[in-house]
């Protein structure tokens, strides 16, 4: 995005433009934004065999989803709906990984029905596998490296509290397991969380994945998930992905001379693909003077963007219709009936009512974590590739809120 004669363009388009076009607010992505992270990862490990599997759970639009598919991406998948969003999305079932966890064994058999990979991630359904399919369908399993890594307690998922993996000290299970069904393990995977902070989790977590995988002598591949941290404002820390892919690449080299024979790496990005290609335009309904604060009232809330309030999130806010507009300390909030605080004291170009507002990083776990609350519709999503503006989702209707809902006359 970028600040010309006035006017804030994503791709060539002024975002007034798209707001007066779809309305608000409104879900605006940058395909140009997410090839380019794409490719930037994609070519961050040199020498080795990469492949990037999409976690649609971050932004699940078919149109996106269609994209990175075109782009030579695999899709990372944690529901049965996903597998088919997947699919219908043009991904072939060789290249759908799907990685749940806690799920119904009858997930994982409408997934192999489906021809898709899988990924089981503890010792429970590994059992019941072994006992339905014995060595017919080759898995993944799924490792807990025991490592803390994430910017936030809810979004750290490789500690040995997590509930996500089978533990590394259960690793003389998984072989008993394994060995009694002649379960075949083409791959091993773990994650360790979103938006890591210290590189070194994602060493530490590659190391633990190295030593484990020598118990299983037929892998394709390691999976080391995702987490890469990609900055939220200005001077804000990213992971160097370039610094980082090269000492994975060259440790993961290593790692593939001593266990005999080349594997593929694969990694599931999604916030590092589609956050920063992502805004959420809203509209000021309302400034509201208190002895306390300055409140920015806008027309969305929790419904649409709750990482703020689900995890601390930062969201970066500027002000399109007054971009030079002296700044003052505003708190932007809702209009939920529920504390849904976007930003406190947030130095923002002068607000006043009528203004649209423009959240950035708006592109993963925004759209996809949204909801119906207080009866609340969802907005439009409108995709700006080459310069040209498409809309992928429609606006709801109160005709979508009721479509489902059924009323009984109750005696």
């Amino acid at each position: 995005m970028e600040l010309k004669d006035g006017q804030y363009l994503i791709d060539g388009i002024s975002v007034n433009d798209l707001i007066e076009k779809y309305g608000s607010p409104l879900f605006i992505y940058d395909s140009s934004r997410m090839k380019l992270q794409y490719q930037r990862l994609f070519n961050a490990f040199p020498g080795i065999h990469v492949q990037l599997n999409f976690a649609c759970k971050s932004m699940g639009n078919r149109t996106v989803m269609n994209l990175f598919n075109r782009l030579g991406s695999g899709l990372d998948a944690v529901s049965p709906q996903e597998v088919r969003l997947g699919l219908l999305s043009g991904f072939s079932p060789d290249k759908i990984m799907f990685t749940p966890s806690g799920v119904e064994f009858e997930e994982f058999e409408e997934a192999i029905n489906l021809g898709v990979r899988i990924t089981l991630d503890n010792l429970s359904v590994l059992e019941q596998f072994g006992q339905t399919y014995g060595s017919s369908f080759p898995v993944c399993i799924r490792i807990n490296p025991h490592v803390m890594g994430g910017g936030h307690i809810k979004i750290s998922t490789g500690h040995k509290g997590s509930k996500f993996g089978i533990s590394l000290e259960q690793i003389d299970q998984i072989v008993s397991i394994v060995e009694k069904y002649g379960i075949i393990v083409e791959g091993l995977h773990m994650h360790t969380g979103s938006d890591i902070l210290d590189p070194e989790a994602f060493v530490l977590s590659a190391n633990a994945l190295y030593s484990t995988a020598f118990h299983f002598k037929n892998l394709k591949f390691l999976d080391f998930g995702s987490g890469f941290k990609v900055p939220y404002k200005p001077g804000d820390y990213a992971t160097d992905v370039e610094l980082l892919g090269s000492v994975i690449a060259e440790s993961f080299q290593t790692f593939c001379n001593e266990y005999g024979r080349e594997l593929m790496l694969i990694f599931e990005p999604g916030k590092f693909l589609v956050s920063q290609a992502g805004y959420l335009a809203a509209r000021v309904n309302v400034v509201k003077k208190t002895p306390a604060a300055v409140f920015a009232g806008v027309n969305t809330g929790l419904n649409h963007l709750i990482r703020p309030m689900f995890y601390d999130a930062y969201h970066h806010i500027v002000n399109i219709s007054n971009p030079e507009g002296e700044k003052h300390k505003y708190n932007v909030v809702g209009y939920i009936c529920e504390t849904d605080t976007f930003a406190t004291d947030r130095e923002i170009n002068d607000i006043r009512e009528g203004d649209y507002l423009l959240f950035l990083n708006a592109g993963a776990y925004c759209f996809s974590m949204s909801s119906n609350y207080n009866g609340r519709l969802r907005p439009a999503e409108v995709m700006v590739h080459q310069g040209i503006d498409y809309l992928i989702r429609e606006r709801e209707t109160f005709e979508d809120l009721i479509k489902k809902q059924l009323q009984v006359d109750l005696p």
